[in-house]
């Protein structure tokens, strides 16, 4: 069994202007005064990293690991989030995630796709060139309009979206091969790969590829009504990545899981900071350390009523006492006899005269 590595944290939803969030020094420095170990970061936020630099030159690399280590932390994974998303876009979505790509593309879909193919490149040689061995994002969508069957979906329109967006990621998983790096697409609604099942649809089209893998985060799969603990049973070869990020879900009679259009705070399904939903932690590290998770636990803060900074501070905390340092005997070692072959064909009954 091996021990989680642990706490992390997702600085996208910390990085601004202001100090101490305006710089990956200033940044390193207040997470690892929380008690953090290590940071994801988001490839998109050149506060940050500047990403093409990091594909391109091994001297960058050392820089920005050697910042992090003067800080006793390290990086666990680099996201691309925002350009994963603008590899599958459906029209309808044009407009509102145009403001994820750079300038000079948006208005244009197909500079923008390019954009977002050419950026999951360089994320891949940046990855390789850091050390790492995962890298998260998300997939996109073009089916995503079409979640719900009404009107009926014309045959084969879900295959034919899949087709295409496996058509898409497979050069992209290959350059990740090529690096020696898992690509985790983060589970999610908005996506087309948001549970199992299209996960596996995925999977099949780029045909088991060994480095198209997930990032397990079950606050996404609450808001679904998912079993998540069954479903790490189902996928924990595929799982590289977790994001610990607590959620609720508390229907009634005005709104369910899709929650009516009303603002996060109005909602059945409510993202929530570690320990104020209802995701049974223990039960993940668990699962987790019986079944040699080998990567890290992140805290991804999204929370609809409490302050980030909290969050953050009792994140690290919280992490860092769910995580189980693996025993490396048995409990009940103590009451061992001792015993050969003989001795247990014996207590078997076994080759009696």
């Amino acid at each position: 069994m091996k021990t989680i590595k642990g706490p992390a944290i997702f600085l996208a939803q910390f990085a601004g202007d202001e100090a101490p969030f305006n710089s990956f020094g200033n940044i390193c420095e207040w997470a690892a005064s929380l008690g953090y170990r290590g940071v994801q970061v988001p490839s998109w936020d050149t506060r940050l990293i500047d990403l093409e630099q990091a594909a391109t030159s091994s001297a960058y690399c050392d820089e920005i690991k050697g910042i992090a280590a003067d800080h006793g932390l390290v990086i666990t994974e680099l996201s691309t989030h925002l350009q994963g998303q603008l590899v599958a876009v459906h029209p309808a979505y044009d407009e509102a995630f145009d403001g994820f790509a750079a300038a000079e593309v948006r208005g244009n879909p197909s500079a923008r796709q390019a954009w977002a193919v050419d950026q999951m490149m360089l994320a891949a040689q940046a990855s390789g060139r850091l050390g790492l061995t995962s890298h998260v994002t998300f997939s996109g969508a073009l089916a995503w309009p079409y979640f719900y069957p009404w009107p009926q979906r014309p045959a084969g329109l879900v295959e034919t979206a899949f087709d295409e967006l496996a058509h898409r990621w497979l050069p992209i998983l290959e350059a990740f091969d090529e690096q020696g790096v898992d690509l985790c697409y983060e589970i999610h609604p908005g996506e087309d790969l948001h549970d199992g099942a299209t996960f596996e649809m995925f999977l099949d089209r780029v045909r088991e590829h060994p480095r198209c893998n997930m990032l397990f985060d079950p606050s996404h799969y609450v808001l679904q009504a998912l079993d998540y603990l069954a479903h790490i049973d189902l996928y924990h070869e595929r799982i590289k990545m977790f994001h610990v990020k607590d959620a609720e879900l508390n229907p009634d009679g005005r709104v369910g899981v899709y929650g009516g259009y009303q603002p996060w705070v109005d909602r059945a399904g409510r993202f929530r900071s570690l320990g104020d939903g209802h995701v049974d932690f223990g039960a993940i590290f668990s699962k987790f350390a019986a079944l040699d998770f080998n990567g890290w636990a992140v805290l991804e803060w999204e929370c609809c009523l409490k302050h980030p900074q909290d969050g953050a501070r009792e994140g690290a905390e919280f992490i860092r006492d769910h995580i189980i340092r693996v025993t490396e005997k048995a409990f009940d070692d103590f009451a061992g006899a001792g015993s050969d072959e003989a001795a247990n064909r014996r207590m078997l009954g076994i080759d009696r005269g």
